[in-house]
């Protein structure tokens, strides 16, 4: 479907690469974000706003929407389940809640509707909860153990509400190029692994991300949500010796014992199905070309 009119709100690193393929379909894309590029020829529209505060001069005529924001000024992998935790501090609830909700009832009470015809919310794989390594997919009952998935089950709640047509993409942790922290932590002595259970690592290529949120758009006749992943999820104790090897260092530690259940791992199979098959259907290769293009 060419001629789209896109905005893009919250355009990060998803987003932005979602642009280049949606101009290169001759789209017309704005970009919606707190601070936009003060020099940009890519062809992107920019607006410079803050989802969480009054929003002013939205484009008229938009048909379709990626909502994509970042809570708070550091970078967050909303739907990695790495673990340790990151060395940064992650954004607390209000500000998972600032933009995941109130940001999207901000950005739907002020754009002009009237012609839009699709809204795709970036979500998570947090929605699900822990699953004691079971397979999950679309039809499992969402259960978050932590805010992050609940506030963003909220937001998917009230716009199915709201805006019946919209699609949830709940995203695996994303990695690729600019998205090295496991490898720098790993290189640094500074990562753990649970190895006392299974524990799992759902993935998905940044590009493929892009790729697959375009490909959605598309779609003449979607389902109401899509997770996004690789084909291949990994213990996540083998995915991390795994790039340790490739890194050409030590093995990670154990991690001190959990008491919560092995991780899920999530099925792309309605997402292939649609008619996307990720160009990096397995982290590790994933990752052994980041490394080698390191190099």
């Amino acid at each position: 479907m060419a001629g789209k009119r896109v905005l893009l709100a919250g355009a990060g690193d998803l987003c932005t690469r979602a642009a280049h393929l949606l101009l290169a379909q001759r789209d017309e894309v704005w970009g919606l974000r707190r601070h936009p590029p003060a020099h940009d020829t890519s062809g992107i529209h920019w607006l410079a706003g803050d989802l969480t505060q009054k929003l002013d001069s939205l484009p008229t005529g938009i048909t379709h929407i990626i909502y994509a924001p970042t809570p708070g000024s550091g970078h967050v992998n909303l739907a990695a389940s790495a673990y340790p935790p990151p060395i940064f501090s992650r954004p607390g609830e209000a500000a998972y809640r600032a933009v995941f909700l109130h940001g999207l009832q901000n950005l739907l009470g002020v754009l002009d509707t009237g012609r839009l015809q699709r809204l795709l919310f970036i979500s998570s794989g947090a929605v699900y909860g822990a699953h004691g390594g079971s397979w999950v997919d679309e039809t499992t009952r969402p259960n978050p153990d932590r805010f992050n998935g609940q506030v963003l089950l909220d937001a998917e709640q009230w716009l199915a509400a709201e805006l019946p047509s919209a699609i949830c993409f709940r995203l695996a942790g994303l990695y690729g190029p600019g998205r090295l922290a496991l490898l720098e932590r790993l290189k640094r002595g500074r990562a753990a692994v649970p190895r006392h259970a299974d524990h799992w690592a759902n993935r998905f290529h940044i590009d493929d991300a892009a790729g697959a949120a375009v490909h959605l758009l598309g779609l003449k006749q979607p389902e109401a949500c899509y997770i996004g992943a690789d084909n291949h999820p990994h213990r996540i104790d083998e995915l991390y010796d795994g790039l340790a090897s490739m890194l050409n260092v030590d093995a990670p530690p154990a991690a001190l014992a959990s008491d919560k259940p092995g991780n899920k791992r999530l099925s792309n199979a309605r997402l292939r199905a649609s008619g996307f098959e990720p160009s990096w259907p397995d982290a590790i290769e994933g990752y052994r070309a980041l490394i080698d293009g390191a190099r």
